[in-house]
């Protein structure tokens, strides 16, 4: 009943076990994988009760202040902060602050993943992506 199974190594994990640290030829092939990017600006929470009552001209606070850069989350991981841009009538973000691996998991397993509200606004795909 007990087969043996033999797996291919992959190029990468041969790499790494030599010592390589580069991925880049491995990652080009995820080139054209499709992601969400979003850029949130805040959250909040919010009871049903005080969702419900919400009308056309509510406000609605956020849990950031005037002028602080804003994420950048790809398929709902933080990557980067940046500031929002108005070009030809379109908003962007220019990016200002990559974050590091540390950074993203801090943001990742903080406040903002613990209000588990939807992010507020998404970055289209236009010619302010490039900024």
């Amino acid at each position: 009943m007990s087969e043996e199974i033999q797996l291919q190594q992959l190029e990468g994990a041969m790499a790494v076990a030599a010592g390589e640290t580069s991925f880049s030829g491995d990652l080009r092939r995820l080139s054209a994988v499709p992601v969400d990017l979003t850029v949130e600006m805040g959250r909040t929470r919010m009871t049903v009760g005080e969702t419900l009552e919400l009308r056309q001209g509510s406000i609605i606070t956020l849990n950031r202040m005037a002028g602080e850069p804003v994420d950048l989350l790809v398929n709902g991981t933080p990557i980067a902060r940046g500031e929002v841009v108005v070009i030809d009538e379109q908003f962007g973000l220019r990016v200002t602050e990559m974050l590091g691996d540390s950074a993203r998991a801090e943001r990742a397993g903080g406040e903002g993943a613990a209000a588990g509200a939807e992010p507020l606004a998404e970055a289209s795909e236009g010619p302010e992506a490039g900024l």
